[in-house]
């Protein structure tokens, strides 16, 4: 068995193969964990992120609701709500594969998508453009040090910050929430990936240098 602490080394020569492997055994391990184990893995996340500037400087940020074992980002969600920052969650559109983002707030009222992630209503709350978001607090389901992502494997993050592959470094600030034992060993990234500027985890923040 692998230890969970160990990134993980994939040597495959097929990305696509060894990318479906990796999301496997990535979730296995985050599943695994109990829920004493996420509640602390979620506050730890939180004090690392309040050592992020841009994060403290932002004012308008997105998160997203913990699906099959993710960090929980709740915690978040109300520490930042006191700081009076402008919340918003992912919204599945109903063609492609962009995403909106909605305002949220404790009182927004939220319904389950497709995928039974719970999200509010575009109708009738704000949406906000992508690039005119501070910074996005993005699930993953691995990572690595040089800032790859490797999420569920529906491109609805890629599809939406494309436009990061023309302006790298302006608005919005990307940081992936995970678990440490989410990490692997550093992977070659598929021409659509978007690349992370940061990675907090529970056990610290891990900023991606160019």
């Amino acid at each position: 068995m692998l230890d969970p602490r160990t990134p993980v080394n994939i040597t495959s020569p097929s990305l696509s193969l060894s990318r479906s492997a990796l999301r496997q055994d990535l979730r296995k391990r985050r599943r695994a964990l109990n829920p004493q184990q996420q509640a602390q893995a979620a506050r730890n996340v939180l004090s690392y992120l309040l050592k992020i500037p841009q994060l403290m400087r932002a004012q308008h940020i997105a998160l997203y609701m913990a699906n099959d074992g993710e960090v929980d980002p709740r915690v978040i969600a109300e520490q930042l709500w006191k700081m009076k920052k402008q919340l918003y969650l992912p919204v599945l559109r109903p063609k492609g594969r962009e995403l909106w983002f909605v305002r949220y707030n404790p009182k927004t009222a939220l319904a389950p998508n497709r995928f039974g992630i719970p999200e509010p209503d575009h109708r009738r709350e704000l949406k906000i453009i992508p690039n005119l978001l501070d910074v996005v607090l993005m699930p993953l389901v691995g990572f690595d040090r040089c800032g790859g992502r490797l999420g569920m494997g529906g491109g609805y993050y890629d599809a939406t910050f494309a436009f990061k592959h023309k302006q790298p470094k302006g608005r919005p600030y990307l940081v992936g929430l995970a678990h440490s034992c989410q990490e692997v060993e550093p992977q070659t990234m598929a021409e659509w990936d978007i690349p992370l500027f940061a990675i907090a985890s529970d056990s610290g923040v891990i900023e991606v240098t160019a």
